[in-house]
């Protein structure tokens, strides 16, 4: 799992069938400290996160599992919405 922060979504109207019904998020990833990188990922929401939040998501057959679509084309997918994260202060 990764974390991230949502900061757009996506939409297009021609794609694979397998993705309708599937909302699509542009997610920034985050490290532990809350601090953003440089590397986005389109990934597809299941659970209602919104542009602003902070989220887990995972990658891979993970993602499909996730979303219960074995044969859909998805690499990432918003399985949770965080709350907060607790992280020792790094030396």
């Amino acid at each position: 799992m990764e974390l991230g922060k949502v900061i757009g979504s996506v939409w297009a109207t021609k794609k694979n069938e397998k993705l309708n019904g599937n909302k699509l998020m542009v997610v920034q990833l985050m490290d532990a400290y809350n601090k953003a990188g440089n590397r986005l990922v389109v990934a597809a929401d299941i659970v209602g996160a919104g542009t602003g939040d902070q989220v887990l998501i995972v990658r891979g057959s993970s993602a499909r599992y996730a979303l219960s679509a074995a044969g859909s084309p998805v690499d990432a997918a918003i399985v949770g919405i965080v709350d907060s994260v607790v992280v020792e202060e790094h030396e």
